[in-house]
């Protein structure tokens, strides 16, 4: 019996295809389950309809992600961040900050979970910053931390 997989099946194929099997193991395991549908024309047609649907919103989603790649090559974000004199941070600099400053330079919304950063940078300085955008497809960015400036301030206080 011929049907068609609506899903991965361990040890008999992937999603889409169309494979043989015996009869009981269709009907009283792949079909109830929903693991299969019947090879009809109208269900081959259907699940082709589908993966060409599938094929062209992934080919767009490489598209999209190539697009933003040369937006991001070669982008120079500066942090102003408070730090000490041997140039340690007192805090650090974290993908949620860099990716609300991408999202700012690019004008629309950039997740931070494309900023491949291991750990947050902590040093000032310049670092450099892959950015994963998915399909493959990544992009790196240079990230300059500078301490922030204070304006030689003054408090006093009158008594």
């Amino acid at each position: 019996m011929k049907v068609i997989l609506l899903q991965d099946v361990e040890n008999l194929g992937k999603e889409g295809d169309v494979v043989e099997v015996r009869r009981g193991y269709a009907r009283n395991y792949l079909l109830p389950r929903k693991l299969a549908v019947l090879a009809t024309e109208a269900n081959i047609s259907q699940i082709e309809a589908i993966r060409r649907r599938k094929a062209m919103a992934e080919e767009k989603e490489l598209q999209e992600a190539q697009a933003l790649k040369k937006l991001l090559e070669g982008m120079i974000l500066e942090f102003r961040k408070k730090a000490g004199e041997t140039g340690k941070l007192y805090g650090s600099l974290t993908s949620k900050e860099i990716a609300e400053r991408v999202a700012q330079a690019i004008g629309r919304e950039f997740d931070r979970k494309y900023i491949d950063l291991e750990e947050p940078i902590k040093d000032l300085g310049e670092h450099r910053v892959r950015v994963n955008l998915g399909r493959g497809v990544t992009a790196t960015l240079t990230v300059k931390v500078l301490p922030e400036e204070t304006g030689g301030e003054v408090s006093t206080s009158e008594h």
